[in-house]
């Protein structure tokens, strides 16, 4: 887990991580999750941008058993200069990365409200070189990124509204976006957009 700060006086600092997946539940394998054989549409895993995601079944206790739907619509991969500009300081040890944005869509189906945040919190990028990476996440403070404003995660929705956000991924420098995943947990594989050329 690597972990990004902001150089600002006395204990009000930017505390930022990226969390890297490794592999670590069967779903993170580098599978192409293309639509198998002659199974229905549940079966399908491979989307392309602008394309909905099935209805997908909330697991918050709050909010448990309401429907969502998350439309990754455009992913574009940042610069070095977007790094410098954020306000992150990065420690001297780790590797450079650069930011990868990626707007979508989410949309409440069903059920209870749910807030934005537990509809898009299993958005994936995995790069050219297999790697996947969660979202930023900042504890204090927050990140500048051009035309990619944080989203309102604690914005409750109800049936039928959706929200429009991007969200900022850290990704090594000298890797590419190669997808937008969406996981589904330890027993089935993520669904998956690939990002375009």
């Amino acid at each position: 887990m690597r972990t990004w700060t902001r150089a600002v006086p006395a204990a009000m600092g930017a505390l930022v991580l990226a969390v890297v997946l490794s592999g670590c539940n069967g779903t993170d394998s580098g599978k192409s999750g293309r639509k198998s054989g002659s199974h229905g549409s549940e079966d399908r895993t491979a989307y392309r941008l602008g394309e909905a995601s099935p209805p997908q079944e909330s697991t918050m206790e709050k909010s448990k058993g309401s429907t969502f739907t998350v439309t990754p619509t455009k992913v574009e991969t940042g610069t070095m200069a977007d790094m410098d500009k954020s306000g992150l300081d990065k420690d001297k040890d780790d590797e450079p990365k650069i930011p990868v944005y990626v707007w979508a869509t989410v949309t409440h189906k069903s059920g209870k409200a749910m807030e934005v945040g537990d509809m898009d919190d299993d958005l994936v990028v995995k790069t050219d070189k297999g790697e996947r990476t969660k979202a930023l996440i900042v504890i204090m403070g927050e990140a500048k990124w051009p035309n990619c404003p944080a989203p309102d995660t604690d914005k409750e929705l109800s049936a039928g509204q959706s929200e429009k956000i991007c969200k900022a991924f850290l990704i090594p420098d000298g890797q590419k976006a190669a997808a937008v995943q969406l996981s589904r947990g330890f027993t089935k594989e993520p669904l998956e957009w690939p990002a375009a050329g």
